[in-house]
């Protein structure tokens, strides 16, 4: 295809395309996906070789949130049956942190629900990641704590924190029909915050919630005039009892063509498989490793990934290789302006042993967007959720299991 070959061209001189053909790439057909998968593979080995870097979450704070974001299990008025604590104690924090190193995690990241953090939630953040990085030599912390407040940013930079998630979601236009408590102009004033203290931006996107294509293609040029670092890539998890339960909109084709088309206008940007890949991607998760070089390693925010060893097979079984943490993530020229701009995340000079082309929300505190929670130790088996009926486009609401585990329970993680 015409098209396919002028978007490698552009994505290995990291040139976006079009809106025309970031839109085109999202009409292919099913007969085509493969060729696309293959193109944005090219683009994907240019910057970051066959390197998966693995992302960790620990969430510090669950539930009980004011904000009304209509995806969000714990949301204002969610009866989604989700865990709900109040903070993690540091040592608590770096212990769950350290299940999560220990399964090959580069970056850990910590979320908390709310509005945002009060001047004392930020001084508790600093502390855990204090007491993370005294025990992880190397690790890389990523906050992720809603909406920030003058000089926060620089507080949590301060402290050690290398990088900030705080996710677009979804187009300017759209914002209001799935958010009224902020607004669209709130996310990026945080983002731009981080960004201007030196700390890595970390913003993403939802897709499945109903959303037009030309919603994905907005929110995607928005993230990368922002000039975000990283874009998790999540796909709705419909849990029961929120406002969008019923959205069952997205097929593992059509994700794949989504991650597509985002590593096509982010060439050269960290690419994420956030939350929701095991619900709507299903089998066909390794083909996504070839579009996009990062995903979160076990459960999720509010609920249940696969297991750890599992992504880790899947990683090595697709001929793909987890990025170490003495291995710059992002590209050397992406590297280069963002130490110059003061932040420490990714830095450095491409990776011994790739090639002259390689080199970069979490998610937001959305059903399952930030990533993962896990440990290295045996769990008991969950309960059998009895088999849903399949919605529209043979969606499996089966898949949508709750977390149990990991941080704010006494059962071990899932990493």
């Amino acid at each position: 295809m015409d098209l396919l070959n002028t978007l490698v061209e552009k994505g290995l001189r990291r040139e976006p395309p079009t809106r025309e053909e970031a839109l085109a790439v999202l009409a292919t057909s099913d007969d085509e996906l493969l060729d696309v998968v293959a193109a944005a593979g090219k683009v994907r080995r240019q910057w970051f070789g066959r390197r998966v870097k693995l992302n960790y979450l620990v969430n510090l704070k669950s539930g009980l949130c004011p904000e009304d974001c209509s995806y969000c299990s714990q949301r204002l008025g969610s009866k989604a049956e989700i865990l709900k604590y109040t903070w993690l104690k540091p040592d608590e924090a770096s212990k769950a942190a350290a299940a999560g190193v220990a399964g090959g995690a580069k970056r850990v990241c910590l979320v908390a629900s709310g509005r945002g953090p009060t001047d004392r939630d930020v001084e508790r953040v600093g502390r855990t990641i204090e007491a993370i990085k005294e025990e992880n030599e190397g690790v890389e912390v990523c906050a992720c704590l809603g909406l920030l407040s003058d000089g926060q940013a620089e507080r949590l930079r301060e402290a050690g924190a290398d990088a900030y998630n705080h996710n677009l979601n979804t187009s300017e236009a759209t914002y209001g029909e799935i958010t009224k408590t902020h607004t669209y102009a709130d996310r990026v004033d945080t983002v731009q915050k981080a960004h201007a203290a030196g700390l890595s931006a970390c913003s993403g996107l939802i897709a499945g919630m109903g959303e037009a294509d030309e919603d994905l293609v907005d929110v995607v040029y928005a993230l990368r005039e922002l000039g975000s670092d990283s874009v998790p890539v999540n796909f709705l998890i419909p849990f029961e009892g929120t406002p969008l339960a019923k959205e069952w909109n997205l097929t593992p084709q059509r994700c794949l063509r989504i991650l597509a088309m985002v590593r096509f206008v982010c060439p050269d940007v960290e690419v994420r498989i956030a939350g929701g890949r095991e619900v709507h991607l299903r089998s066909m998760q390794p083909l996504a490793l070839h579009i996009a070089n990062s995903i979160f390693l076990g459960d999720y925010l509010t609920s249940e990934g696969q297991a750890g060893q599992a992504d880790l097979d899947m990683i090595a079984d697709a001929g793909f290789e987890v990025e170490g943490t003495g291995t710059p993530t992002l590209p050397a020229h992406r590297a280069d302006a963002l130490a110059t701009a003061g932040g420490g995340c990714g830095s450095g000079a491409p990776a011994e042993g790739g090639t002259a082309e390689a080199g970069a929300g979490c998610g937001s505190h959305s059903g399952g967007g930030c990533g993962p929670c896990g440990g290295h130790a045996p769990v008991p088996e969950p309960a059998a959720t009895p088999a849903a009926e399949a919605a529209p486009g043979g969606a499996r609401t089966d898949l949508v299991a709750v977390r149990r585990r990991g941080a704010g329970t006494d059962l071990a993680p899932n990493a």
